[in-house]
């Protein structure tokens, strides 16, 4: 069975930093493009950072480029998202997803409870 698992999220004070997992297991994992999304209160789910099979292309919307970091490690099945300078607008529940074939860049799953990030004073 796919599984994606988020973790890492928490209460961080705007300008901090936090570090999302994603652990992937039950599909070959490298052959997968992994993306980001967050789902903030009263919004629709939005596309926030993608990453290729090897790492060698990386996507990031507008609002979090220069901010966030997205990094995978196929030897661990895991993907992460390192967030820094936190604004309070990052506030939303973040999850990990993939396409539902391998190679490709669309048709997203997502999977797994997400992991709740609050940027607040």
């Amino acid at each position: 069975q796919v599984q994606l698992v988020e973790s890492g999220g928490g209460l961080a004070q705007p300008g901090g930093s936090l570090r999302l997992s994603c652990a992937a297991s039950g599909f070959t994992f490298s052959t997968y493009v992994i993306v980001w999304a967050r789902q903030a209160p009263g919004k629709g789910l939005e596309w926030v950072s993608d990453i290729d099979t090897d790492g060698n292309k990386i996507y990031y919307t507008d609002s979090v480029k220069g901010r966030f970091t997205i990094s995978r490690d196929n030897a661990q099945n895991t993907v992460y998202l390192q967030m820094n300078s936190l604004k309070p607008e990052d506030t939303a529940l973040y999850y990990c997803a993939k396409p539902l074939q391998p190679g490709w860049r669309s048709e997203l799953e997502s999977w797994g409870q997400g992991t709740q990030v609050t940027v607040s004073s």
